[in-house]
């Protein structure tokens, strides 16, 4: 008879271990504050916020809440994580001193959030120096998405409205630079607003690119080297005229709406003015054509914009609009860039999907609600929530390569984040040692490796 085997092994559990580590690999991230100096630039943006005697620095605070966020918490009590390794992540503030933190800053309004977005544009520009050819702004040109994001809530807090895909909650609008095919993205601006906010109110796009910009190096707030791209949502004469507006001149590749009159115009196109699609790799994409519409269809928009279209014909099972034709989908978008074909920048602009990605990202990252119920506290949530995606974007970027560099914060988590490790003090140092079996042991100390190697901040 044989001995029935279980699936799992039988661990006996005891209490009592003082040399190991939870999170170890988090690490990483508090290697990656320091080479950035966000520590000490967001330490001096809160120190007007600094009481008299306070044992806790606010900046501290703030970061450290940060990092809960992006090792995978979602509201402010999971900074206990970071507390109950006081030798990897140093003191932390006790729950009620978080949240007094927090209620301060929220009743200070603009001009908290202006100083805390001023120390993450000035670390940004050091950090996107320190990774020389892997920064974004490495072939000379930026590239920003901005899209909306749907934030349920399951509770009636400030400003939660009915959605328009009949949900509750808020719609903010975010943006974030792309880090092409070898990268992810890093959000650069969260524009908090009402669930029931439009997905077309220029105004909002204007004010969140307006976010956008200042969070980039000053060579980068202007001219045609900035590329701002959105969906159709962006595609209103109000924000196109502000993107193109003399003295800016940036960039734009904005998706438009299907309108009766670009319908007639497309059916008039003929034949021989359709050019086939292509995909990244230079390849055909088959069953895809792009044409440039001309004429009237321009009047009223601003000059030199370009108005490209796409056929293709629908995925199995896709449901065909009232303005597809022929049985092929149509989508369109405007452009002011000169000397591309047209397939290269329909390419471009379809690269835009990547922004579905920094929003699955941000969800995981403190996004899939808003733990607060003020807005003005959610408001400073938002710019936590940009800081912890931001160390999930550095990171890699400084430290990770090749396939590494593109996992997305859950990979980031699973495989590198949770590493456990021993802390062994020998003298006056203190080592922290990981777990030889562990599969990406390997890819935590390479990345350690690399970050030290950086120079530390002036």
């Amino acid at each position: 008879m044989k001995k029935r085997i279980g699936s799992y092994p039988r661990v006996r559990i005891e209490g009592g271990g003082r040399t190991v580590v939870s999170q170890a690999g988090g690490v990483l991230l508090v290697e990656t504050v320091r080479k950035a100096g966000l520590d000490t630039a967001i330490s001096a943006a809160l120190t007007p916020w600094r009481k008299t005697r306070a044992v806790h620095d606010p900046g501290k605070i703030l970061l450290d809440v940060a990092l809960a966020v992006a090792l995978g918490g979602d509201c402010l009590a999971d900074v206990a994580m970071l507390r109950a390794e006081p030798a990897v992540f140093g003191p932390v503030a006790s729950d009620p001193t978080v949240s007094r933190l927090v209620d301060t800053l929220a009743a200070s309004g603009e001009k908290v959030l202006k100083a805390i977005r001023a120390a993450r544009a000035e670390v940004r520009r050091h950090v996107w120096q320190l990774a020389d050819r892997e920064a974004p702004d490495a072939g000379g040109t930026v590239t920003v998405d901005l899209d909306g994001v749907l934030v349920i809530a399951h509770s009636d807090k400030e400003d939660a409205a009915p959605t328009w895909k009949r949900t509750y909650g808020h719609h903010p609008l975010m943006g974030f630079v792309d880090h092409g095919p070898v990268g992810t993205g890093e959000p650069v601006a969260a524009l908090l607003r009402p669930g029931n906010a439009g997905s077309n109110t220029a105004t909002d796009h204007i004010t969140a690119a307006q976010l956008a910009l200042a969070q980039l190096p000053k060579k980068y707030r202007r001219g045609r080297r900035t590329l701002i791209r959105t969906d159709s949502a962006g595609g209103t004469h109000d924000f196109v005229a502000w993107l193109a507006q003399r003295g800016r001149w940036l960039s734009y590749s904005v998706g438009m709406v299907i309108t009766e009159q670009v319908h007639q115009h497309v059916l008039k196109v003929p034949a021989s003015a359709w050019t086939a699609a292509v995909e990244a790799d230079g390849a055909i994409r088959d069953g895809a054509w792009v044409a440039e519409l001309a004429g009237d269809v321009r009047d009223g928009w601003p000059k030199g914009m370009r108005l490209i279209v796409r056929k293709e014909r629908p995925h199995p099972g896709a449901q065909l609009r009232l303005t597809d034709t022929d049985g092929m989908r149509l989508t369109c978008f405007a452009t002011n860039t000169l000397g591309m074909p047209i397939a290269e920048l329909e390419l471009r602009h379809r690269l835009r999907a990547r922004a579905e990605d920094r929003i699955r990202a941000a969800r995981t990252t403190g996004l899939r609600n808003l733990p607060l119920h003020r807005t003005a506290q959610n408001r400073i949530w938002l710019e936590i929530v940009q800081i912890a995606l931001n160390l999930l974007a550095w990171m890699p970027m400084l430290a990770l390569t090749g396939k590494a560099r593109l996992w997305e914060p859950r990979r980031l988590r699973l495989r590198l984040f949770t590493a456990a490790g021993q802390l062994v003090t020998t003298g006056r140092r203190r080592i922290l040692r990981l777990a030889r079996h562990w599969p990406w042991t390997g890819h935590i100390t390479a990345a350690l490796d690399r970050l030290t190697q950086l120079p530390d901040p002036g």
